[in-house]
Order: structure tokens, then sequence, then C-alpha cells
């Protein structure tokens, strides 16, 4: 291995620990339980037609997609990309935890249900995991050129809800399509006995889901704003800003 490339993994090791040591913990906190809880919600079709289906993801996805507006909008897409691949990566983590804590034998009482819920769907977390990366590396791409393009004032109230509405609406849309496709064209009629979506219902579920998931955001875009001028009237992560500003040493 090349002392450039060395060089640039160090660097780059060196820009993630200054950025997990510069993002408000409370926002992290709830970006990884809302993608963990996604992904359980998941496991559960809350309604389907002809013509529509929908999972318990829609529930809470929105709050994720907020958390990245957040971070994108202050410390930038590649930060956000990189809390995205932890959330992620706890995801997974957690995932491995709850299958063995329920193929751990207990006599206990009749765990079968809860087993069940926490064993999990191999496929499901394989469609949810690549949709949400995926999603996120677009959202957050969408969300900064979008308020780069508010050149006299990117920083305010309009640039953050126009960007946030848009890369969501977006983000929201390609995730919950690249999901429903992966989870219940690809894989569900041959391990859940022919039970399966269309793809009629996949993109349905798609658009209605992103549109469910807009109005969330636009509820709770004043929330967000309120959390990243507060993040700029105390300087927060200043360090991690220096740094990629033209800091690094």
């Amino acid at each position: 291995m090349s002392k450039k490339i060395i060089s640039k993994l160090k660097r780059e090791q060196k820009e993630t620990a200054i950025l997990f040591r510069s993002i408000p913990s409370t926002v992290v906190s709830l970006f990884v339980v809302s993608v963990i809880c996604m992904n359980l919600l998941a496991n559960k079709t809350l309604v389907q037609k002809p013509w529509i289906a929908l999972d318990g993801g829609i529930l809470i996805s929105w709050l994720s997609f907020m958390c990245m507006d957040i971070i994108t909008k202050y410390f930038g897409p590649k930060a956000s990309n990189r809390v995205a691949v932890l959330a992620s990566l706890i995801n997974l983590l957690t995932c491995f935890i709850f299958y063995v804590a329920s193929a751990i034998p207990s006599n206990a009482n009749d765990y079968t249900a809860l087993n069940g819920i926490l064993g999990g769907t191999w496929f499901i977390l394989l469609g949810s995991t690549i949709a949400f990366l995926i999603s996120a590396v677009i959202n957050n791409f969408l969300n900064w050129v979008i308020g780069r393009a508010f050149c006299k004032n990117p920083n305010g109230k309009l640039a953050f809800a126009a960007s946030a509405y848009f890369s969501t609406f977006i983000g929201q849309f390609l995730d919950n399509l690249i999901f429903s496709v992966i989870v219940f064209v690809g894989f569900a009629p041959i391990y859940w006995n022919g039970f399966h979506w269309t793809l009629l219902q996949c993109v349905t579920c798609a658009l209605t889901g992103a549109v469910a998931e807009l109005v969330m955001e636009i509820l709770f875009t004043p929330v967000g704003y309120r959390i990243l001028s507060n993040w700029r009237k105390h300087n927060i992560g200043q360090e991690y800003l220096d740094y990629i500003a033209g800091g690094k040493k």
C-alpha cells in the first residue's frame, strides 16, 4: 500500500473521529434509533390493496431523513453519509444481537411470538440496508446542492425548507421503492408462500409513503431549523468545520 493511500486513510480516520465528537449526541441517537425502528416496523404490512401497500416503516422513516437534513445542512453531505453508514452498522449489530437472543432456548415461558419479532427476516434487513444507504446518499447530495442554490441566503429558512422538502421526497420515494421491490417482489414470493406486492403496489407505496413522510417533514421543519440555528449560535462542532475548511494537519 502506497504512502499516499495510507496518508489518505489516516486523514479520513481523523476526520471521522473529529466528526463523531462534534455532532450533538441527541441528533445522532435519534437518527440511529429511527433506523433500527424503521427496520423492525418494516416487517409489518399496514395496508394492502390492489393499488397500494404500506409497511410500518413509514411511521418513523421521516425522522431519519430530518436528522440527515439537519446534519447535511450544517456539516455537509459527506458527514451525513458517514453518520448514515454508522447507523446502518449499529442496526446490523442490533439485529445480530436480537437474532442470537431469539435463538437461545428458554423454558421459562412461550416466547415464540417474541422470537419471531427479534429474529427478524434476513431479506428484510438486506433490503432495508441497501435501500437506506442508496437513498441517504441521494438525499444528502440533493439537500446540499439545492441549499447552495440559494446564493443570497443559503442558511435561511427558505433554503432549509426547500432543500429539505425536495430531497426528502425524492429520498423517501427511492427508499420505499428500492426496499419494496427487493423484499416484496424479489424475496417474499419465495419465502412467504407466494405473498407478494405487485410493481404497481411498490410504486404507489413509494409515492404514498413519500407524500406522508413529506407531510411529517413539513410539520417538523420548524423544529429542525431551530436546532440548526441553535448549533450556529453556539458554534457547535467548530472543530470539524475548521478541519474541513482547511485546518488539516
